[in-house]
Order: C-alpha cells, then structure tokens, then sequence
C-alpha cells in the first residue's frame, strides 16, 4: 500500500514538472514569437 502511494506521488511530482515546463515554453514563444519570426523571415529574404 505504501509503494503505491509513493508512485501515484511520482507520477503527480512529474505531471507538475511537465505542466511548469510547458507554461515557460509557451510564455518564451509568446514574447519571442516576432523576433523569431523576423529572424527566419530575414533569413528567407536572403536566399
């Protein structure tokens, strides 16, 4: 019984990691999106 309150436990632990991750990656994107985007489109320009 106590094993399995430990991996449930585990599982919630890396289910939050995963979401924390997920939330600074879209609020990265969002604020770097137009330069990102000027980046590659500079990029196309050249070729």
């Amino acid at each position: 019984m106590f094993f399995a309150k430990e991996k449930g436990q585990g599982l919630v632990e890396y289910a939050l990691i995963l979401v924390l991750v997920a939330i600074v990656v879209i609020v990265v994107l969002a604020l770097l999106g137009g330069s990102v985007t000027n980046v590659f489109q500079n990029i196309v320009n050249a070729i």
